[in-house]
């Protein structure tokens, strides 16, 4: 039996139409088997331009260069952790002093001669009125865990900087720069075994990277200070607010802590 041109044609219409096809792009049908014969154009050469001009590279920030100086010079000077607060809370080099911080600089809480330094990454609301690091809930699930591993009372917690950053958003490298002189000088006076850097931002400012947290934490790496007089272990570790915000991840920062209390203690021997 023959089927009649139409009766084609309608199914291989039926066939695209099930296939998804409901548009016809073209008012007349083109030959594509004998357009295909046709040799396409020659390429049209070009003579060769000249390269643009590179683009001028434009910092990342201000230059905080002299401000820098500046405060390594005060925190050089600073004998002791007493002496190292007042010149923090004299200085008027970073910006945070006046754009962010309600009240005065946000400096440490801790044993002053702990084995363990932990640097978060700015204070907020709390810790700006307080005048302490991590005193929140953040703060607050910090020590929980701290205390869990055995090292209750024997840190000292700090951050990359001493004011609250408006709307306690991540501080700035500049902002960090500025303060870096004063907290190198705490870790000095302090003279602890290893640091722990709690956060992204802490953790990418002291250790000079642009690796994400969940790439460092965990591994232990090396800490250098600018002058090159003090090296450390540091561990990197997720940040009690962000396990606040996701639960999950406690579990990871929990064997950081694990981590870090068998390289202050050594491991722990069975009874």
């Amino acid at each position: 039996m023959e089927h009649s041109p139409s009766a084609a044609v309608e199914s291989l219409l039926a066939f695209w139409a099930e296939g998804g096809v409901d548009v016809m792009l073209l008012d007349a049908p083109v030959d594509r088997i004998a357009a295909g014969r046709i040799a396409p154009p020659k390429p049209t050469i070009r003579a060769p331009t000249a390269p643009a001009p590179a683009e001028t590279v434009r910092p990342a920030g201000p230059d905080v260069t002299g401000l820098v100086e500046q405060a390594r010079a005060l925190a050089a000077a600073a004998g002791d952790l007493e002496t190292l607060a007042a010149a923090i809370a004299a200085y008027d080099g970073c910006p945070l002093k006046t754009a962010g911080a309600a009240s005065q600089a946000v400096f440490y809480r801790g044993d002053p001669a702990a084995p363990v330094v932990v640097v978060g990454e700015g204070p907020g609301a709390e810790e700006d009125r307080q005048g302490q690091p991590f005193v929140g809930r953040a703060g607050q699930l910090l020590d929980k865990m701290l205390g869990a591993a055995g090292l209750a009372d024997r840190v000292f917690i700090t951050n990359t900087v001493f004011w609250r950053p408006p709307g306690n958003r991540d501080p700035t490298p500049g902002e960090q720069a500025v303060c870096r002189p004063f907290l190198e000088r705490a870790i000095a006076l302090v003279k602890p075994k290893v640091l722990l850097f709690a956060g992204a931002p802490s953790a990418k400012s002291m250790l000079g990277t642009d690796q994400g947290i969940l790439s460092l934490r965990g591994r232990w790496h090396e800490w250098r200070s600018a002058d090159g007089a003090v090296e450390l272990p540091a561990l990197p570790t997720l940040h009690p607010a962000f396990l606040l915000r996701q639960p999950a991840a406690k579990k990871r920062a929990w064997a950081d802590m694990l981590t870090l209390a068998e390289r202050v203690d050594g491991p722990k021997r069975p009874d």
